[in-house]
């Protein structure tokens, strides 16, 4: 029977609720579907789907209880999907009824060992359950995976935690000093084990481990390992940091389901609020599921005061809400005083430009260009800082004063196809030596002839440079390359206006005009109705 047949058996009111629910659901709204799922289910409770499309709905609105409520009845009818025995488990944890989650945990075991995700959830909440238990050797989950061979390291890692937990202090250092940090996931469990070896007194073990997780880190400033160090000493904790964790690397695998992400977020955060990774994960997760105004309300008022990233994190927030001036003061903030990482600063400058704030960028930049060094690395962001500082004087029509910008970033970057273009262009859109630039374009484009961007450049240096005919391909390509960029398309259509091909030159700028912004598209229209002029082509 139909859906739709069987809840018109609780009459209007529950195909109403149904219809609310669905018109809540298609524009995001969590709580108003749930609300009307709730509705519908006094009317019709046995309606097949109608608990599932609950839980999912009370996941996505933060709404615990209404999540514990319909995975218990999802439970007890034998549908025993993923997200239920989750938030199951979760509910056992909260009330250290140790015994429960295991069971929970065993009833949905995957007998084959194919399922990919439980192989990464099982063996460490199956310690930590152990560790409420009080059961000897609780890390056993975690060392045996590997089999004959050993475990991941990050698995290791959690076992000494574990271990931890357990009071044993010995075994806890000593499996600490023999793992090797192999990836970013190691990294990141090896932090939270350093800061709980200094909180047991392991002081030299921790100092140890720190010593190579900087090692391992090398020049990178990941935004996770920028949160403050918290010990993990509770199986509630444990379990908290391990979901915390994956639910951020579910968030960075290619083409993932955002919903992943938020499910073990959200677990995360219902187990300990007080976690700053839970809650990093939970914010990123909210934004990824289009729902900006939830993740800003994790980040507002939260105390103890948030630590300097998630700062910049509620900044970049706000600027995307078009908050800018807010969110500039709040970037200020997050880089005050001498220890501001390069990330941060570079982060503070993309919101200061996104605010249309040139002076709290150039800030940024001076100081990050204070920092750098000689090495390869500081040579590339040093050209990167030089090309945006550039930016924000051409922006404000400054050629004299971006000029001396320019060259000192070709010097630094002199093989660099990004450097080589952007100087190049911005040269020769302003008509300013247009020999030397032309010369930088082709260099950039002989490096990276795959590049839209680039293809452009050169294709509209030749059409500035009096040769439409050499133009149109290149642009073309570049068209085919990028075909939502305006820019790249008003291009192509001069350049066909140019070469004779008058048609064509009218298409192109039409598909033009409905990607242009308001002052592209007043030149277009003109364009459109009197042909290509002086002033109407593009800068």
């Amino acid at each position: 029977m139909p859906l739709a047949a069987q809840a018109a058996d609780g009459g209007d009111a529950a195909l109403n609720a149904l219809a609310k629910a669905r018109l809540a659901e298609d524009a995001g709204d969590a709580q108003q579907a749930l609300a009307a799922l709730t509705a519908a289910s006094s009317l019709v409770p046995d309606l097949p789907g109608l608990r599932g499309r609950m839980l999912e709905q009370a996941i996505e609105a933060g709404d615990f209880e209404a999540a514990r409520s319909a995975a218990v009845t999802l439970w007890a009818g034998g549908d025993r999907r993923f997200d239920a025995q989750l938030v199951l488990v979760t509910d056992a944890l909260r009330r250290a009824d140790w015994k429960a989650a295991r069971d929970y945990v065993a009833g949905r075991s995957d007998k084959t060992g194919g399922d990919a995700v439980a192989k990464l959830v099982n063996p460490p909440l199956t310690a930590w359950i152990a560790v409420g238990l009080r059961e000897k050797a609780p890390e056993r989950s975690l060392l045996d995976v590997g089999g004959r061979g050993a475990p991941q390291p990050a698995f290791q890692l959690e076992a000494a935690l574990v271990q931890l937990a357990s009071g044993r202090k010995d075994e806890a250092s000593a499996l600490a000093e023999k793992v090797t940090l192999t990836d970013r996931t190691s990294q990141l469990v090896a932090v939270r084990l350093a800061a709980t070896l200094d909180k047991a007194g392991e002081k030299e073990a921790a100092k140890a481990l720190r010593g190579r997780i900087a090692l391992a880190m090398g020049e990178r400033e990941d935004p996770v390992l920028l949160l403050p160090d918290q010990p993990v000493t509770t199986p509630r904790g444990g379990v908290a940091h391990w979901f915390g964790l994956l639910a951020d690397g579910f968030a960075r695998a290619p083409n993932s389901n955002p919903k992943v992400p938020l499910l073990f977020a959200r677990v995360a955060y219902w187990l300990d609020g007080s976690d700053w990774q839970a809650r990093a994960a939970l914010v990123e997760a909210l934004d990824r599921n289009d729902k900006k105004a939830g993740a800003l309300a994790l980040l507002q008022g939260a105390k103890p005061p948030l630590p300097p990233v998630l700062v910049m994190r509620q900044a970049e927030l706000l600027a995307d809400d078009g908050k800018g001036v807010q969110a500039v003061a709040l970037a200020e903030r997050a880089v005050a005083g001498d220890k501001a990482g390069r990330t941060l600063l570079v982060r503070y400058a993309d919101i200061a430009r996104r605010s249309n704030d040139p002076r709290a960028a150039e800030r940024a930049y001076a100081r990050l260009e204070a920092d750098l060094g000689d090495d390869e690395f500081d040579k590339a962001l040093h050209g990167s800082i030089l090309i945006a500082r550039a930016e924000l004087l051409l922006q404000a029509n400054d050629w004299d004063a971006a000029e001396p910008l320019l060259d000192k970033a070709i010097a630094l970057r002199p093989n660099d196809p990004n450097v080589l273009n952007f100087v190049g262009y911005s040269s020769i859109e302003r008509r300013k030596n247009v020999e030397k630039s032309f010369a930088q374009i082709e260099a950039a484009w002989a490096q990276d002839p795959q590049s839209a961007a680039i293809t452009d450049s050169l294709g509209w240096a030749y059409f500035l440079t009096g040769e439409p005919e050499e133009a149109v391909p290149l642009l073309e390509k570049a068209q085919a390359g990028d075909p939502g960029n305006a820019v790249i398309v008003e291009h192509l259509g001069d350049a066909y206006w140019q070469a004779g091909r008058r048609f064509q030159a009218r298409y192109t700028w039409r598909a033009a005009a409905l990607l242009a912004e308001a002052d592209m598209a007043t030149r277009i229209e003109a364009k459109l109705r009197d042909g290509l002029t002086p002033a109407t082509t593009a800068p």
